[in-house]
């Protein structure tokens, strides 16, 4: 286990700039969304242990089946805190027709579950567009906490250069902004969407698809991706954080040659 956590890299690797916090003189005016207001007792259940984390691994189990026969199977991840203990597991529910045509435009529900088998957070992705053409259809998923009761939305944004979303919370506001960058092919290193505030545009965090290597990526579609958020970040924002992230794994990085 320590030789996994080991190979995760630091939030103040991760995060561009100084690791410091925000001048407080600049920023007294400013209503911060993002940040925690809910006391312990009215966080969703099982989402508590997320007040205590800045980062997030996910880590995609191999399917050998998918392997050796090249076939799309319900994708299973682990959901990891930055030592590489498992905090959640998540299966990816939808049918054969959508992941063997559809991919990776597919509709899923993604159902999140906590070490006790109890689910926690559910991602519905429907089948939507993935073209700069159709910007009135472009891709979006909701989050829910307890599953039925929406937490936010992560939407995205149509731009012909740059993939943009907007993080938004459980009453469809705006709350974030996820940027990436120009080629997301990788070139043999991470790529990194960064994510800022909607008042300044600072960067605040962002969601990192790590490289792995040459044959992992060649021979399979792993993904291994690492959330890197202001520890005050809201619980439920950083539920919906999990859903971008599964949602871009898919967009993005679903072919087994994209993680190049």
């Amino acid at each position: 286990m320590a030789s996994q956590g080991q190979t995760y890299k630091t939030i103040q690797e991760l995060l561009p700039g100084s690791p410091d916090p925000p001048d407080q003189a600049s920023s007294a005016g400013t209503i911060i969304t993002w940040k925690q207001a809910h006391s312990p007792a009215a966080l969703p259940p099982g989402l508590e242990y997320l007040s205590q984390l800045d980062q997030i691994i996910i880590h995609q189990q191999v399917e050998l089946l998918q392997v050796i026969l090249g076939t799309e199977t319900c994708s299973k991840y682990e959901i990891k805190n930055h030592m590489g203990q498992r905090v959640y597991f998540a299966i990816e529910e939808n049918g054969c027709f959508d992941r063997n045509f559809c991919s990776p435009l597919r509709a899923f529900t993604m159902r999140i579950m906590d070490n006790t088998g109890r689910e926690v957070i559910t991602v519905n992705r429907p089948l939507r567009c993935n073209s700069c053409w159709f910007p009135c259809y472009l891709q979006e998923v909701e989050v829910q906490s307890p599953p039925g009761t929406t937490v936010g939305y992560v939407v995205q944004k149509w731009d012909p250069l740059l993939p943009k979303f907007m993080i938004r919370n459980e009453n469809n506001e705006d709350v974030l902004k996820i940027i990436g960058p120009y080629a997301t092919c990788g070139c043999f290193g991470d790529v990194d969407f960064e994510v800022k505030s909607i008042t300044d545009m600072s960067t605040i965090g962002k969601i990192s698809k790590y490289w792995s290597g040459f044959v992992n990526n060649i021979f399979t579609n792993t993904a291994n991706f690492g959330i890197q958020v202001p520890i005050d970040l809201d619980v439920k924002i950083k539920a919906v954080m999990i859903g971008a992230c599964f949602l871009l794994d898919l967009m993005f990085f679903e072919n087994s040659l994209d993680g190049l």
